[in-house]
């Protein structure tokens, strides 16, 4: 749950700053947030968020 709340802030961060910055326009960028809210009601729902789990633990065990 937490990482899934802390991609959502950071994805709504870079789609602001991308809005802001002139780089995307609000309509493309209403677009690309309808297709990921309906992408999260499909079958490869499961299987995105299992990939993103296995990203964010790779992250995690790469000590500095």
């Amino acid at each position: 749950m937490a990482i899934s709340l802390s991609v959502v802030l950071l994805l709504a961060i870079v789609l602001v700053v991308l809005i802001r910055s002139g780089s995307i326009k609000p309509g493309p960028a209403i677009v690309a947030a309808l297709f990921g809210f309906f992408l999260a009601s499909t079958g490869m729902a499961p299987s995105i968020n299992r990939f993103m789990n296995s990203i964010a633990e790779t992250i995690n065990q790469i000590s500095f």
